[in-house]
């Protein structure tokens, strides 16, 4: 497998530009798969706190980033959906959030709210000793013994200790948004759930009548693109709902497109490819425009 990523090849979702350059940095193996983007590509090219690699680097060697409660020295590390982004020293706070046709967005949050993310659960099952194990979208995994958590469900987990601070259930009536497919970022309350029979993915019929701050005609879409949120999310709340979920205090913001101070960067990428002994196609960045 290669070590590069092509500009123009890379994944929609991913705030960079596309014909200035001809390489990118390449997401690590980690969190959220192939849906995550390289802390990187958030620091130059999102938020605008590094103009090189070399910054990026020096930033995160000074522990200065922290991820879902973790400092953070990998500059290729993903970042995903509901990870949490902290810069203590700066004092501020964001939660990645779908945004407009599923780029990622940065919402701006307190610190309290820092100090838990969203999980949606995509699997569970028994495991010896008795216990249940569930495993969240982005990897991360967590044992109980309460029979009461299905996949679908949403949890706010605690950073620091792992503890479930809130529990979502997937139902008719519930908020949710949707992270992927041409929904992708709009919020919607479920308004039906069609069970589909065999192996066809059930749908998800949303209504939008009733949400502050968000008009439109509803959408449909399959249940793996909706995740189950709560009422802050989107109010601007500083307090916890009723429901006990962390709270934001900001609208979401989108993601803007990439720096062009990010052409420097990317050279510089290369250029560390190759004196790591990493060779490329003779004439392969000629061919881009």
């Amino acid at each position: 497998m290669t070590r590069h990523q092509k500009r123009l090849s890379a994944p929609r979702r991913w705030p960079v530009e596309r014909k200035t350059e001809t390489f990118t940095v390449k997401a690590d193996a980690g969190p959220h798969g192939e849906a995550g983007v390289p802390l990187l590509v958030v620091l130059r090219d999102v938020l605008g706190y590094a103009d090189s690699r070399k910054e990026a680097r020096y930033a995160l060697n000074q522990d200065n980033v922290i991820i879902n409660g973790t400092p953070i020295s990998d500059e290729e590390r993903p970042v995903g959906m509901f990870d949490i982004l902290a810069f203590d020293e700066r004092e501020e706070y964001y939660r990645v959030f779908p945004g407009e046709g599923g780029r990622l967005a940065l919402t701006p949050i307190d610190r309290e709210a820092a100090g838990s993310k969203l999980g949606k659960i995509v699997e569970k099952r028994n495991v010896p000793g008795g216990d249940i194990q569930l495993a969240l979208h982005d990897g991360q995994t967590l044992l109980v013994d309460d029979e009461a958590y299905t996949p679908g469900d949403s949890l706010v987990v605690a950073n620091e200790s792992d503890d479930i601070v809130a529990h979502f259930e997937y139902e008719e009536g519930v908020l949710v948004t949707a992270v992927a497919g041409s929904h992708a970022g709009e919020i919607g309350r479920i308004d039906e759930i069609q069970v589909t029979p065999g192996s066809a993915e059930n749908n998800v019929i949303a209504t939008q009548d009733d949400i502050p701050d968000v008009s439109g005609d509803g959408f449909e879409t399959i249940a793996e693109y909706v995740v189950v949120i709560d009422e802050n999310f989107i109010d601007g709340s500083s307090e916890p709902s009723d429901r006990d979920a962390p709270a934001a205090d900001a609208e979401e913001g989108e993601v803007a497109d990439g720096e062009d101070d990010a052409k420097a960067s990317d050279e510089e990428d290369a250029t560390e490819a190759s004196d790591d002994g990493e060779t490329e196609d003779e004439g392969e960045g000629g061919d881009q425009q």
